[in-house]
């Protein structure tokens, strides 16, 4: 499917389009589309050679997608510009009225091994995906950042529940009532089984910090070897400022009535610390407590600035 295509099919449904209100799946609150079509989601059986790259939402995900499909082609830009990131590693549990394929329907028109992106937490993921050893790739975000990237994504996405006054939202983030639910489960049961089910987990402030080492991580992962002008021709292909002027990588082909740059756009800043301006100090102290308590049972490495 061209990008044409996307945004026609998306045009075309905008009668159907309208916020979503959240459903919860086993606890877990999801956009009713995606709980209504759950069965199918999760009978989901992947090829053992399909890989997963699974985020909570807005921890860079796109950029893992965008480095992964560089390492695949030998750091070929023109053979990644081939479609949209949507088309090119399909968003599995995500459904919407039709014409617009589910991310379902677009893996059924791809042979393996294919990318695949998810936000499921990992309590979520269809069981085939372990039982066929398929590789998992984790991006986290530490979750002041996290938050405010979510925070002005769900302002710009119109098919995800008002966010709301940013004051709510912070209570709603730390309640884990957002869609795909608690950033601190997402994150803690992903961490706690890397080990056991071969998960690369890396961290957003880690890419950002050192992406050459980042990228070189993922390139041994999954087994592959480029040269290093390649590799650098990678990260340079997937800094900030490149990916947000790629037309295939913006999103940027997702009509106006779905996701609105008016409002904020799809790629804001891809900053590391940018909380400092959204947080008060009174929220801070707040956001602060609650985090201490949610995560004193594990070691996360997170950093909220480098």
């Amino acid at each position: 499917m061209e990008e044409l295509t996307f945004g026609e099919a998306i045009t075309k449904a905008r009668d159907s389009l309208h916020r979503f209100p959240l459903k919860k799946v086993r606890g877990v609150p999801l956009l009713e589309p995606v709980a209504q079509n759950w069965e199918s989601i999760s009978s989901f059986c992947p090829d053992p050679s399909d890989l997963l790259i699974a985020t909570y939402p807005k921890a860079g995900t796109t950029w893992t997608q965008e480095i992964v499909d560089l390492l695949l082609h030998n750091g070929d830009a023109e053979a990644c510009r081939r479609a949209p990131t949507i088309v090119r590693n399909p968003f599995l549990e995500i459904t919407a009225p039709p014409p617009i394929p589910s991310g379902l329907e677009l893996l059924s028109r791809m042979k393996p091994p294919r990318v695949i992106k998810t936000h499921l937490p990992i309590q979520l993921v269809p069981e085939g995906f372990w039982k066929n050893k398929c590789k998992v790739i984790y991006m986290a975000r530490n979750a002041k950042d996290n938050l405010v990237s979510y925070y002005h994504f769900d302002r710009m996405n119109l098919s995800h529940p008002e966010p709301g006054p940013w004051d709510g939202y912070i209570h709603k983030f730390m309640n884990g009532e957002l869609a795909w639910g608690s950033w601190y489960d997402h994150v803690k049961g992903y961490w706690a089984e890397k080990e056991k089910s071969n998960i690369l987990y890396l961290f957003f402030e880690d890419m950002k910090e050192n992406p050459r080492r980042e990228v070189e991580r993922i390139m041994q992962y999954l087994d592959l070897s480029v040269s290093d002008d390649i590799l650098e021709r990678i990260v340079d292909l997937t800094s900030f400022e490149v990916m947000k002027n790629n037309p295939m990588a913006n999103y940027t082909f997702i009509p106006k009535i779905v996701f609105d740059p008016s409002i904020s756009p799809f790629m804001r800043k891809g900053e590391v610390g940018d909380w400092v301006h959204h947080f008060t100090p009174e929220q801070t102290k707040l956001f602060d407590e609650d985090y201490a308590r949610q995560m004193r049972s594990t070691n996360i490495p997170f950093r909220t600035n480098i």
